[in-house]
């Protein structure tokens, strides 16, 4: 994905909730912060019927690979797309013996999909949570 708008847009309106919570929302900032940390060699669109309806990075770092720019279209959210998008990613990393981590706004629905599938929270700040999975053993042909 080399167009990085769309996604910063889905970003304003999927955070926007959280951030106002958080007392952090600035509208331009919001669409800012994407637009300076958009790697889009490590970043997969999320399509729906042929449309646009979400994204994900895993970039890979130092000790980990870090999932970011995790966001779906809000009708979308709770229909399953997510769940199987982050499966996915996560036995690649298991395969390749990689621990993941991420963060989290503080409160987020969003952070309970993590810990359901194996993340645990490493560090916390006033605004953001930061978790890490490390790899699941993965099951050898005989």
């Amino acid at each position: 994905m080399a167009d990085v708008e769309p996604v910063a847009e889905l970003r304003a309106v999927v955070l926007r909730t959280d951030l106002e919570r958080l007392g952090r929302y600035d509208e331009q900032r919001v669409r800012q912060r994407l637009r300076e940390g958009f790697t889009p060699a490590h970043t997969w669109v999320i399509e729906v019927d042929g449309l646009f309806a979400g994204c994900v990075s895993l970039r890979p770092a130092e000790d980990a690979h870090w999932l970011e720019h995790f966001y779906l279209a809000p009708h979308l959210q709770g229909s399953g797309i997510g769940t199987a998008v982050l499966r996915g990613l996560l036995e690649r990393c298991d395969r390749d013996g990689t621990r993941v981590r991420l963060n989290v706004l503080q409160g987020s629905p969003a952070q309970r999909l993590y810990e359901r599938h194996g993340f645990t929270r490493e560090t916390e700040e006033p605004v953001d949570v930061f978790m890490v999975r490390e790899p699941a053993l993965a099951v050898r042909d005989k």
